[in-house]
């Protein structure tokens, strides 16, 4: 009788720790959803707000490029009068070239450094 006693103990105690792994995995299950569900709806919302911020460069970039024109222009409007519309033109196109080169020039080191960082040296800078 107490052989049956003792190991009707250990059939529960067997069937309480099964049945707390069970418990303990379906929660985990049910974690893990939840978890996912949560990064879904996150990545959902990053990209919602990445199309109102794309959308909102592209129209300033636009507006910028409208804006330099406009600058052109008004250069050319305005110096025209003084070196006439020749010189005036020839003024405008070297000072847009120079900035040109300059900004290839910011290009490039920006690249070399990246290339130098990449190969594994140190910058010195």
């Amino acid at each position: 009788m107490t052989e049956d006693k003792n190991r009707t103990d250990e059939t529960a105690a067997d069937d309480s720790l099964l049945g707390s792994a069970r418990m303990l995995f379906e929660d985990g299950q049910t974690l893990l959803a939840a978890e996912i569900a949560f990064q879904k709806a996150r990545v959902g919302f990053v990209l919602n707000r990445a199309k109102g911020i794309l959308v909102l460069a592209v129209l300033a970039l636009a507006l910028l490029f409208f804006a330099l024109m406009a600058l052109v222009v008004g250069l050319l409007l305005a110096l025209a009068p003084l070196i006439g519309p020749w010189g005036a033109l020839a003024v405008v196109l070297i000072g847009l070239l120079l900035l040109t080169g300059l900004c290839l020039l910011g290009v490039l080191s920006v690249v070399r450094a990246v290339a130098r960082a990449l190969k594994g040296r140190r910058d010195p800078s």
